[in-house]
């Protein structure tokens, strides 16, 4: 077979998209309540890590990044994970205070988009959070400098050495970790259908409210 006769590259990765129509009756009155819904859906469909989410920020010159974070807590007041706030992401969040959120459920063949402003979690919040978490995780979040620079493995391990000999039962809340809020203006639902016609409805604030909107797929 010759090349202008091969098939393209990316042919056997075409999918259909079949899934149940997604129309503005079906939706909950604001935005949380209808990822309430979809989320407890994806956990029965036994989806792998559901609350796995891309997390994109930008930097104040405007540098972009994305990584993959996990869901930690959401509510009427937003989407909450935790970091290190001296990471990349911690220190984008602190110049631009703005993020977008994106929950890939690909079996579902499903999506959902946050867009909104970021706030840090106080305090004792965070540290219940922490405080909940099992000890070696804990120990981690102090042995990682998270996104710096370092020589080797060896020394990330002997670093998590000498800070759990240091505390061997309970170590303390760092002063560089703790958790963000998502606070969401938009948030989009987006239902995969059959010759690329999906269905994408998005709410939006206004004010204390909430409009909701078909966008073309």
């Amino acid at each position: 077979m010759d090349a202008a006769s091969s098939p393209p590259p990316f042919a056997g990765l075409r999918r259909t998209y079949e899934g149940q129509p997604l129309r503005e009756a079906d939706l909950a009155a604001e935005p949380v309540a209808q990822f309430a819904t979809w989320f407890a859906e994806a956990i029965e469909a036994g989806l792998p890590e559901p609350n796995a989410m891309v997390l994109a920020t930008s930097s104040a010159g405007g540098r972009p990044t994305a990584r993959t974070v996990l869901l930690k807590g959401h509510d009427q007041e937003g989407f909450v994970f935790y970091t290190n706030y001296e990471s990349r992401k911690g220190r984008d969040l602190t110049e631009n205070p703005r993020a977008c959120l994106v929950f890939p459920w690909h079996p579902m063949r499903r999506q959902v988009r946050v867009e909104g402003t970021v706030v840090r979690l106080p305090r004792e919040e965070s540290a219940a959070y922490f405080h909940s978490r099992p000890y070696g995780s804990r120990i981690g979040a102090w042995a990682s400098r998270q996104s710096a620079v370092v020589r080797s493995r060896e020394e990330l391990d002997e670093r998590y050495g000498r800070l759990a000999e240091r505390w061997p039962e309970d170590p303390p809340l760092p002063d560089f970790w703790g958790g963000f809020r998502v606070v969401p203006s938009e948030v989009e639902f987006w239902q995969g259908q059959i010759d690329r016609m999906h269905d994408r409805l998005r709410y939006r604030r206004t004010g204390d409210s909430w409009v909701v909107e078909r966008l073309a797929p």
